[in-house]
């Protein structure tokens, strides 16, 4: 993990659980006697993200509908920290992201505040997702003021129809949706149960709807879909940014980078546990 991440070693549940009494009721033992929860149980993980939410960065409140994504909160914590090491060294009172896919859990923008003071304009396709992320925002003092949301409009654009001419952003920033399809979506969740031990279960213990899960052609098609609007936003945006799982995904996207034009290009890696990931940077200048 990057050395800021405030959750590079275990959870310390007894601090979580005295700042969200709530956690307590999720608690179990590991085999090798360290408090935990089961990460099987959708309630649990929501528990404790509110907890960590609570207890790390001042976040009071953070409710999200049923069936939407509960996102691991280290591993976006992460994207969040080598995004300022690729801003350096600008200060954080002038930074402005924008947030493509900012979810109903607006997990992005929570953490940049938090940490670095950055302001933040959220895109997202689906009404609903904003009206909750809404409701986070309005609902905590740290938040009002600092993050805009906005509708767009159609499924087929990325940032067309939500960068406005003549502004400015520092970086743009995307987690794309990972499957290609529903039904790779749901064979992912049975695999990830089964490791679990709950048998094969197409149920998400982290929750994601269609929007959040897949995009016809995967991530890798996502991506290299940003990557041909973004020529149009060079001047809006210093750098477009997105996290890419799949090492395979990085051929298409680098032939799309330099069909695009980009002038600098980035592969910045990331690892949580044994899970590796990767945030791909381009800029026009």
């Amino acid at each position: 993990m990057h050395p800021r991440n405030r959750h590079k070693g275990r959870y310390d549940f007894a601090r979580l659980v005295e700042s969200s009494p709530e956690l307590s009721c999720f608690a179990t033992t590991t085999p090798g006697g360290e408090a935990s929860i089961d990460f099987a149980d959708p309630a649990a993980v929501q528990a404790l993200n509110r907890a960590i939410l609570r207890s790390d960065y001042g976040v009071a409140r953070w409710e999200i509908p049923t069936g939407y994504l509960c996102p691991p909160i280290p591993g976006r914590a992460d994207y969040i920290h080598h995004l300022a090491d690729l801003l350096a060294p600008k200060t954080s009172a002038e930074v402005r992201v924008l947030d493509v896919g900012v979810g109903a859990n607006c997990i992005y923008p929570i953490l940049g505040r938090a940490e670095y003071g950055w302001r933040f304009v959220g895109s997202d396709v689906d009404p609903a997702a904003l009206d909750s992320a809404k409701k986070i925002v309005e609902s905590n003092p740290s938040l009002a003021g600092a993050v805009e949301l906005r509708i767009q409009k159609s499924s087929e654009k990325i940032l067309e129809g939500v960068v406005r001419g003549g502004e400015f952003f520092d970086a743009a920033m995307c987690n794309p949706p990972f499957h290609a399809s529903r039904e790779e979506a749901e064979a992912g969740s049975r695999r990830k149960w089964k490791n679990l031990g709950r048998g094969e279960s197409a149920k998400k213990n982290f929750g994601g709807r269609s929007g959040e899960l897949w995009f016809p052609g995967g991530e890798g098609a996502f991506v290299k879909r940003m990557v041909e609007e973004s020529a149009g936003f060079g001047k809006n945006v210093r750098w477009f940014t997105a996290l890419v799982s799949k090492e395979a995904s990085l051929p298409g996207v680098e032939k799309a980078l330099k069909k695009a034009g980009a002038v600098q290009r980035r592969v910045i890696a990331m690892a949580q546990g044994q899970k590796k990931s990767r945030i791909v940077a381009w800029s026009y200048s």
